[in-house]
């Protein structure tokens, strides 16, 4: 958090970074040096995250985005990782299922002839409009934003989130049409009913370990916002 304070003789080392200074108690983050530009930061993942958390979770993506990146194209994005299936096989998964993908991350690897396919288009502008945490790809970026938010954010939760990301990329590629078998990992083979299903059944589960770590985040955010707002204000001189 970032009112926590260091002592010791280690604690003198945040010191060579401007964003930190000595208090009474101890070195800490001065909340003072949080900028015009992390402030924004900080406001638009609250906002993002906020307006995802009240959205509801969908269970039945089943992973096809792997499968949309590598559709009628040879350029292979994971190049040095052999696919499983054969072209035609791989074409048939994706014109026989429902793609929709909600996350922009994902869908501008989509290559130019799967991106007809999807249902929705998500892009950078609009990604408050369509993230949900039912996205595996969501799950991971929790890292990202609190990788951006560093050192603003605790230290252990972005632990939880780097943990979690691992947890869901994993997820991802099983359910891929690529063979990780030279990582040691079985495929998820959502080309079938049973695999659809282990996969909505490991969704779920990853979802349901990401929504406190995800509410951890939106609280943070919330938090740091009101620390630098009332920290401002008693810092303003009055007029």
């Amino acid at each position: 958090m970032a009112d926590m304070r260091l002592n010791g003789d280690e604690a003198n080392a945040f010191l060579e970074d401007e964003r930190y200074r000595r208090f009474d108690d101890g070195v800490g983050l001065d909340l003072d040096g949080l900028s015009e530009s992390e402030r924004g930061r900080v406001d638009w993942v609250r906002n993002l995250i906020e307006r995802s958390l009240g959205r509801s979770p969908r269970f039945s993506c089943f992973g096809l985005h792997e499968w949309a990146m590598v559709y009628k194209t040879d350029q292979i994005r994971h190049e040095t990782t052999p696919l499983r299936l054969g072209r035609s096989e791989i074409e048939q998964v994706v014109e026989s299922n429902a793609i929709h993908c909600t996350h922009h991350d994902a869908f501008r690897f989509f290559t130019e002839a799967a991106r007809p396919l999807n249902a929705v288009q998500p892009g950078s502008e609009n990604r408050a409009d369509n993230e949900q945490f039912g996205c595996v790809h969501f799950n991971m970026d929790l890292y990202r934003w609190c990788y951006k938010l560093n050192p603003w954010i605790g230290s252990e939760l972005i632990d939880d989130c780097f943990r979690l990301a691992i947890e869901a990329r994993i997820l991802d590629m099983r359910a891929s049409p690529y063979d990780l078998s030279q990582y040691g990992y079985d495929p998820i083979e959502v080309e079938t009913a049973e695999g659809r299903e282990l996969y909505r059944v490991e969704q779920k589960a990853l979802y349901e370990r990401g929504q406190p770590i995800a509410k951890r985040l939106l609280r943070e955010c919330k938090q740091l916002l009101s620390r630098a707002d009332a920290c401002s204000a008693w810092t303003t001189p009055r007029s």
